[in-house]
């Protein structure tokens, strides 16, 4: 019971503590710029690209995911890209319905956009996930049902060290090896991430997820 009311505590202080250290970081102009940089690469993971059965673009990855699986497919990687299906908004769809069209959401999108760049089997994982702790078991699930060896799982780069170490955790025990591997096309730069708004948003929001799954799961 004091464990896990301690490890309460800790969670709960990983944002302060996150932003804390982001303000230190910046206000010593020495050594910023290095801290910097290696703050935002603990967020990527790249691991080497092999052949394989499937390419997967996780729900996040939008169109530099897109772009990155197609390639992957022009590069001789493998022949088939599959998106997770997402939860349907039903409100929203039933009023496209009503004015006549037609509605598509982000994985609809996706299969159309992976059609239009030249990639002629496309597979819909027909499970729908709304996050990351939902597509590792997803995953592991249709991994199985297709007998698949290796899989290679696209995101954007910022999110991909998170992915990596949910995607191990769930592929214990299955025959499918997965290698997570970041979008070239990623708005995120790990080298210049502080210089935007919107770089910092992202920093400070992955760092902690990272840091509350590393809590979570000191051994990986």
């Amino acid at each position: 019971m004091r464990n896990e009311t301690a490890r309460r505590r800790l969670r709960a202080r990983i944002p302060l503590a996150v932003l804390l250290l982001i303000i230190a970081i910046i206000a010593i102009p020495a050594i910023r710029r290095s801290i910097l940089r290696a703050a935002g690469w603990a967020l990527i993971s790249n691991e080497p690209v092999e052949r394989a059965d499937a390419i997967v673009v996780t729900v996040d990855a939008d169109g530099a995911g897109v772009l990155e699986a197609a390639d992957l497919v022009h590069d001789g990687v493998a022949t088939r890209v599959a998106v997770f299906g997402e939860t349907p908004d039903t409100i929203v769809e039933r009023e496209f319905n009503r004015r006549g069209i037609a509605y598509e959401n982000e994985a609809a999108r996706s299969l159309r956009q992976l059609k239009s760049l030249g990639i002629d089997t496309v597979d819909l994982i027909p499970t729908y996930v709304s996050g990351t702790e939902d597509e590792g078991p997803v995953l592991a699930k249709w991994c199985d049902q297709h007998g698949y060896r290796s899989v290679v799982v696209v995101s954007t780069a910022d999110h991909s060290r998170r992915l990596r170490r949910l995607l191990h955790r769930s592929m214990k025990g299955h025959q499918t090896r997965v290698t997570a591997h970041s979008a070239r096309y990623s708005e995120f730069d790990p080298d210049r991430w502080w210089q935007s708004r919107r770089g910092i948003r992202t920093e400070v929001a992955e760092l902690q997820k990272l840091l509350l799954d590393v809590v979570r799961h000191p051994i990986n």
